[in-house]
C-alpha cells in the first residue's frame, strides 16, 4: 500500500495515516467463498501470495507482528494472486531482521492463516475442514522457506562457467525479481584452490516482467499479468513471422500486438465488465480460457473463440460485486461446469465478519 497523507495531532498524541485505495482488490472471505469448497489451486495461490508478501516485507526490514488474512487485501494478478498489507498497526521497521524476528513473524502468520481458513470453513458449514485448515496453513511456512532460500542461496561455480551464472540469473528473473548487481568473489575453502567463484547477486523488487512490458509497450501491469502478456506477444510474434515469412523484430511485434490484438479485445471487454474491474486482468482471463479450450480441443482455438466463450459465461470474476456474473474465474480451474456461489445469507455473514475485523483491536497472540 502507498501512503498518500499523514495527519498528526501532537497535542492529542494521535495521527491518521491515509493510504491509496487499492483498486480491484477483494477480502479473503469473499474470495474463498466464491470458489469450490475445500482445497484447490485458488486456495494454494492465495496462501502463496501470503508467503511472498511476508518475504517482501522481511527483505525490506519490516516486522509485521500481526500477519493474518484479515489484515490483507488480495488482487488477482494474471494466473496468480497478489497480497497487500493493509493493517500495519503492530509493524516495526528495522535496517534488517534477525532470523529470530523472521521466524516469530512467520509463526504468527501460519497460526493466523489457520484461524482464517477455519473461519471460512465455519461460514460454509464445514466443521470437518478445521484440521485441513491447520495443514494448509503450513504451506505458507514451506513456501516462505523455499523463496527465502532461493533468494539468499550463495552458489559456487567454476570461474569460466558463464552458463551456470546465466541460469542463476534467469531463475531469479522467472520468479519476477530484477537484478541490481552481480559480484563474483573467490570461493572459500577447497573451492578456492580449484579457482571457483561465489556468485553474489543483489536482488531488486519483483517487477522484472512488469518493467520489461512497460519498456516494450508502455503498459503498466502487475507482475503476473505482465508475464502472461509478454508470453502472448512472443506467441503473436511467432505467428507473424510464419504469416509474413520474414523475421519480425520484437518492437514491431509488440506494436502490432497492441494495435491489432490487445486494443480491439479490450474494446469488446470494457462494456462487458464495467468500470470496476481491471481490463488487463480480464484479458488475462481470456488467455486462460483460450488455454483451457485449446487443451480440450487438442489444438489452438484462437483468441476470438476464447473471447466468445468468456463473454458467454458472463465475463466472470470473483471480485465482481454484482455488476456481472456471480461465478468465479479460472486460476487454473475449468469453470465450464459451474462453480459454487455463496448464497445471500453466507455473503452477508462474510461481510459482517469483515466489518468485525475492521472494528476489533489487535490482540496479542
Amino acid at each position: 500500500m502507498r501512503a498518500v497523507a499523514l495527519v498528526a495531532s501532537p497535542d492529542r498524541d494521535a495521527a491518521i495515516l491515509m493510504t491509496e485505495y487499492l483498486a480491484f482488490s477483494i477480502q479473503y472471505r469473499r474470495l474463498l467463498m466464491r470458489f469450490p469448497l475445500g482445497p484447490g489451486p485458488y486456495r494454494e495461490r492465495l496462501l502463496d501470495a501470503m508467503a511472498w508478501l511476508l518475504v517482501d516485507l522481511h527483505r525490506s526490514g519490516v516486522y509485521w507482528g500481526d500477519c493474518s488474512l484479515a489484515n490483507t487485501l488480495f488482487r488477482r494478478d494474471g494466473d496468480k494472486i497478489q497480497a497487500f498489507l493493509v493493517d500495519a498497526e503492530t509493524s516495526e521497521i528495522h535496517p534488517s531482521l534477525s532470523d529470530g524476528q523472521r521466524s516469530y513473524d512467520l509463526e504468527i502468520l501460519v497460526e493466523n492463516v489457520a484461524y482464517g481458513l477455519a473461519d471460512v470453513a465455519a461460514l460454509q458449514g464445514r466443521p470437518e475442514a478445521f484440521d485441513d485448515a491447520v495443514s494448509a496453513a503450513e504451506m505458507v511456512r514451506t513456501t516462505y522457506g523455499s523463496v527465502w532460500e532461493e533468494l539468499h542461496h550463495e552458489a559456487t561455480f567454476a570461474a569460466y562457467d558463464r552458463h551456470a551464472i546465466r541460469a542463476r540469473i534467469r531463475r531469479l528473473n522467472e520468479l519476477g525479481f530484477a537484478i541490481d548487481e552481480i559480484r563474483l568473489e573467490p570461493a572459500a575453502g577447497a573451492g578456492q584452490e580449484m579457482g571457483a567463484v561465489r556468485l553474489d547477486v543483489a536482488v531488486a523488487n519483483r517487477r522484472f516482467h512488469g518493467r520489461r512490458l512497460e519498456r516494450l509497450t508502455g503498459l503498466r501491469a502487475l507482475e503476473g499479468q505482465a508475464r502472461l502478456l509478454l508470453n502472448d506477444i512472443r506467441e503473436y510474434r511467432a505467428w507473424l513471422e510464419s504469416y509474413d515469412k520474414r523475421s519480425v523484430e520484437e518492437r514491431e511485434a509488440a506494436d502490432r500486438w497492441l494495435r491489432d490484438v490487445l486494443e480491439p479485445t479490450l474494446a469488446v471487454l470494457a462494456p462487458a465488465i464495467g468500470e470496476r474491474r481491471d481490463l488487463l486482468q480480464a484479458y488475462c482471463d481470456v488467455l486462460e480460457e483460450k488455454w483451457i479450450l485449446s487443451e480440450e480441443a487438442g489444438r489452438d482455438v484462437g483468441l476470438e473463440a476464447a473471447l466468445d466463450a468468456y463473454l458467454g459465461l458472463g465475463a466472470p470474476a470473483p471480485e465482481d460485486d454484482g455488476g456481472g456474473s456471480e461465478s468465479s474465474t479460472v486460476l487454473d480451474i475449468d469453470w465450464s461446469g459451474g462453480l459454487d456461489v455463496p448464497d445471500a445469507d453466507a455473503e452477508a455473514e462474510a461481510d459482517a465478519a469483515d466489518g468485525a475485523d475492521d472494528d476489533e483491536e489487535a490482540e496479542p497472540r
